[in-house]
């Protein structure tokens, strides 16, 4: 028996995964924001879709292809370009989860006041006091829970405060997220929910990446590439900046780091070369703070990156360690797309009509 919002959904290898429904809203209904239009998790290749599936479970991987299944011992030590195939084979509109999909969620469950718990300490939340999940992997040289199966937290540890919700968002295995990277300080992302669709690539070299055009927000072609051998520390496009301690969105880098920086995700900042349109797009993916929220509203979530690299992926929510640091707005970009790590895992997607 499952919940009423979830799906058991057989891929074209006929193998079930659980799958939770996110239906269409609008950037009004999760932001501070008049904006009316429809959050961009909803639009893949230009068309408007009503919602889509998101894995009820951090993914495991049977015979090459990737599953949402409880009580699993999620999918770990894997690359980017692995997890993308993982979920790419189990066949047309099924993908990896994407930065505007994440980012709805995020979105959603903040507007409404809940930011779920999960395994950011050691089998617990930083929160809890007791180890409430199953654990399913060794443990380390302290005696401390690693890894849980999934699904096996409390309700607290799903989106919706419901067993109906997505589960582990919070830790357990960092996700990594198709449709964003870093190159050389520059932010670069798939148009709206392209990502979803295998047929717009996400390797190194594709075309299908963007950069922000800082002025209005509008997407335009990169200005950085991975075969440049320097960082453009100037130019038009948004870019991140380490100053004061704090992440700043700005068209500009004052000071090139090559090690890796972090602040808490509700200190980020854009400085006033980035318009109100670009700020708004940088919020509806979940990579700014809301108009008028306080550093507080994020719980201490997160946000680490290095910007002074050719090119650096993207994972999301956290692990067993990380404690108040983990969570929806938790984001990392120190990676690169091949580093295979305990503590990497995935979590795939499905949009009907695609393929």
């Amino acid at each position: 028996m499952i919940a009423p919002n979830n799906s058991v959904i057989l891929d074209e290898t006929e193998l079930p995964s659980v799958m939770v429904y996110i239906p269409k809203f609008k950037l009004s209904d999760v932001l501070n924001t008049d904006d009316a239009s429809v959050h961009p998790a909803f639009f893949v290749n230009g068309r408007e879709i009503d919602g889509f599936w998101c894995s009820k479970y951090q993914n495991c991987i049977h015979n090459g292809v990737a599953y949402s299944l409880p009580a699993q011992d999620p999918a770990n030590s894997i690359n980017f370009d692995n997890s993308l195939a993982r979920c790419e084979a189990k066949g047309n509109g099924w993908h990896l989860m994407t930065a505007a999909e994440w980012a709805a969620i995020a979105l959603w469950c903040k507007k409404n006041s809940f930011m779920p718990y999960g395994n950011n300490n050691y089998g617990k939340d930083s929160r809890e006091t007791g180890y409430r999940a199953i654990p399913s992997m060794a443990r380390d040289g302290s005696g401390r829970i690693q890894r849980v199966a999934t699904g096996t937290g409390p309700v607290e540890w799903y989106h919706d405060k419901t067993l109906g919700g997505i589960a582990d968002l919070n830790g357990n295995v960092n996700e990594w997220i198709g449709g964003i990277r870093l190159v050389w300080g520059e932010l670069q992302i798939l148009e709206n929910n392209n990502a979803a669709d295998p047929d717009n690539p996400q390797n190194s070299t594709s075309s299908a990446w963007k950069a922000i055009k800082a002025s209005d927000g509008t997407l335009v072609d990169p200005t950085s590439s991975i075969s440049d051998s320097v960082q453009n520390t100037t130019g038009t496009t948004v870019k991140l900046d380490f100053a004061s301690n704090k992440w700043k969105y700005s068209t500009s880098i004052a000071s090139p780091q090559s090690d890796y920086k972090g602040c808490l995700f509700g200190d980020v900042t854009a400085d006033s070369s980035i318009s109100d349109a670009a700020k708004l797009l940088l919020r509806a993916l979940a990579l700014l703070p809301d108009e008028g929220a306080a550093a507080a509203d994020y719980e201490g979530d997160y946000m680490y990156w290095n910007h002074n690299i050719s090119e650096r992926c993207v994972f999301r929510g956290g692990c067993w360690g990380y404690g108040a640091g983990a969570g929806l707005f938790y984001l990392d970009g120190y990676s690169a797309r091949s580093n295979t790590i305990a503590s990497f895992g995935f979590r795939s997607a499905y949009v009907e009509g695609i393929g």
